[in-house]
């Protein structure tokens, strides 16, 4: 998860990160790219070297707080259920006696893979998933945002990010999956829009952001494919051409906490390709995936997969 020479970290130093849901896939890019900037990242989620969560993979918060450490700055594993108020609160006061501040949340907990089912009406998606579905994707928010702004509203510059999928623009004239997963994703827009009025006057920032196609450890494991040769799944999977890592989307998290003028984002839905124009961080590879463009451009219009002038 090493930066590429031409797209140099911001400077991080100092700086208090929490990531909520830094398990596996965008949650722990993210924490590693804070990391490599030389924030001290507060990990959690709820799988550890001793307990595993109903996911049952391999991938531990720990795990995560040593890549931090290891890319340059403070990982610190917190195990966590964010469903649970006692164990938020418990973090909150955690890092209110250890740093007394919050400067960057990131709300990416999600859980949600093997819940939704596509395509799958309200009355034929099993109900039992969707509401868990819906605990999972939008209650953690809720409950982490409660129990952790008022660290972050301490001082000026705070920045809350939303993780989710999707755009506001992409979300707003498309249909995501199915009744369930499209309420979680578009909740958690709504929420950074509310969240970012909450925080102006106290000189707070909250985005909601989305990664492209992205190559999560499950998105690969699903495809048969790792990341190193991630391009064999194009055989079969012509679009996943324009899929990216999850380093990427940890690249836009850090390049907004290193910007001071972060408040010109606030309220916005914004995606990694968006923010790899403005900023001018890359992919792993050197490239920049404008993912949500190409879906509409090339995808759903039809055309041949092709990632020319998308990547």
């Amino acid at each position: 998860m090493e930066r590429t020479p031409d797209t140099p970290a911001p400077d991080l130093r100092g700086k208090i990160a929490l990531v909520a849901g830094a398990t596996r896939g965008a949650g722990r890019a993210i924490a590693v790219q804070l990391g490599a900037a030389g924030a001290t990242v507060y990990v959690t989620g709820r799988t550890t070297r001793e307990r595993r969560s109903e996911y049952n993979r391999s991938e531990t918060i720990e795990e995560t707080a040593e890549l931090v450490t290891e890319a340059g700055g403070t990982g610190i594993a917190v195990p966590t259920d964010h469903l649970v108020p006692e164990q938020v609160r418990a973090l909150a006061d955690r890092v209110d006696t250890e740093q007394g501040r919050l400067d960057v949340l990131v709300n990416d907990v999600w859980g949600g893979e093997r819940l939704f089912e596509f395509d799958k009406k309200v009355w034929e998606h099993d109900l039992e998933a969707g509401l868990r579905l819906m605990r999972l994707g939008v209650d953690t928010h809720a409950i982490s945002s409660h129990f952790l702004l008022p660290l972050l509203v301490r001082r000026p510059g705070g920045l809350v990010v939303e993780m989710t999928d999707g755009t506001a623009a992409y979300n707003g004239s498309h249909y995501r999956n199915s009744y369930f997963y499209d309420l979680v994703k578009n909740s958690v827009l709504r929420m950074g829009y509310v969240l970012a009025h909450e925080l102006e006057p106290y000189g707070g920032t909250a985005v909601t952001l989305t990664p492209g196609w992205m190559r999560s450890e499950m998105m690969l494991e699903t495809l048969g494919v790792t990341e190193e040769n991630w391009r064999d799944a194009l055989t079969e999977v012509p679009h996943f051409c324009i899929s990216e890592s999850p380093s990427y989307v940890g690249r836009a998290v850090a390049a907004l906490a290193g910007d001071a003028n972060v408040g010109r984002w606030n309220g916005q839905s914004v995606s990694s390709g968006q923010l790899a124009q403005e900023y001018g961080f890359t992919d792993l590879d050197g490239s920049r995936p404008d993912c949500w463009r190409y879906l509409v451009e090339v995808q759903e219009a039809g055309k041949p997969a092709d990632p020319s002038g998308y990547r």
